[in-house]
């Protein structure tokens, strides 16, 4: 059994951290670049660690590393060495595990918390909104293939205890994702991001890709993330209908994202993330946690619903 497993055997309901980049944002970074949260890793490491470690203390059993954003390439274009690069991504692990390391020094009754390397799709590294739409199906995939591969390894290396394969718009690209985790025997899960209840970013049915992943060892969880809140009960109950892997859940705060000019439009519903929780543990998510506008209020009112799981 795997440090996963055995965090889903101890919790009824297991956290998830939330947005970053928000909360890089509002602690006064200027993150509108190509490189997002990434950018922050060589400007200013120390803040991504205390958004860390203030997600452990607002209730986090799983922290999401900076690197959704981080790759060789990206950081390439913008000026680093390759050597540069490659020690960025796996700064953005340790800095993940040192404010774990920081909590538990503080809190030696608790839990250990979980460090999960973020892997985002190619998209992300387009930064041109595509992550939400998947339509890059013209890239070579041998190219997407080596794209992820270099990063995983990275993470791996730099002491990750899972994958967090996330915000995923094509099951190809899954497909290629879960290729590379099976050649580095490196746990994961997936989350996709969904244009509705019923179908993941490029119009995939959300139980296709659930159903493919079902049997592969090691798929520790299937879900959704940088999703509207109010599709995210359908999507449970689909991938629930299909699979009995965890279901795992992080969506946006409910607004919606202009990712051309990279601000956030509308308002949001009615609904806190006590209530939220409350409806997705019902339905049947494992893992629930945020993604994009979301912060450590919010996941510390997750952790104030887990209270009163019985």
């Amino acid at each position: 059994m795997d440090k996963f497993d055995e965090l889903l055997n101890r919790k009824k309901l297991a956290i998830a951290d939330g947005a970053m980049a928000t909360e890089l944002e509002a602690r006064g970074c200027d993150i509108n670049d190509e490189l997002w949260s990434a950018k922050i890793l060589a400007e200013n490491p120390a803040l991504i660690e205390q958004v860390h470690y203030d997600y452990f203390e607002a209730g986090a059993d799983i922290g999401i590393s900076a690197s959704y954003q981080a790759t060789v390439p990206g950081f390439i274009k913008k000026g680093f060495t390759r050597e540069e690069s490659e020690k960025l991504i796996m700064d953005s692990v340790k800095l993940l595990i040192n404010a774990r390391n920081r909590y538990m020094e503080k809190h030696p009754e608790k839990d250990l918390p979980l460090a999960a390397g973020a892997v985002g799709p190619y998209g992300a590294y387009l930064a041109d909104g595509s992550e939400y739409r998947g339509d890059y199906v013209s890239t070579d995939r041998n190219e997407i293939e080596k794209f992820h591969r270099e990063r995983m390894i990275l993470l791996k290396k730099a002491g990750a205890d899972i994958l967090a394969c996330e915000t995923l718009p094509c099951l190809w690209e899954a497909e290629i994702i879960l290729k590379i985790a099976e050649e580095i025997d490196m746990p994961c899960w997936f989350s996709f991001s969904c244009r509705d209840g019923l179908r993941i970013s490029d119009g995939t049915s959300i139980k296709e890709c659930a159903g493919l992943l079902n049997n592969r060892k090691l798929v520790k969880a299937v879900g959704a993330n940088c999703t509207h809140p109010q599709y995210i009960s359908d999507i449970i109950k689909n991938i629930r209908a299909v699979s009995d892997k965890p279901v795992i859940v992080y969506p946006n705060k409910g607004e919606e994202y202009d990712a051309v000019n990279k601000i956030w439009l509308g308002a949001r519903d009615g609904k806190d993330f006590r209530q939220w929780a409350e409806q997705w543990y019902n339905d049947g998510a494992s893992i629930i946690g945020g993604c994009c506008r979301t912060a450590p209020s919010d996941i510390a009112k997750i952790e104030e619903f887990r209270k009163t799981i019985k």
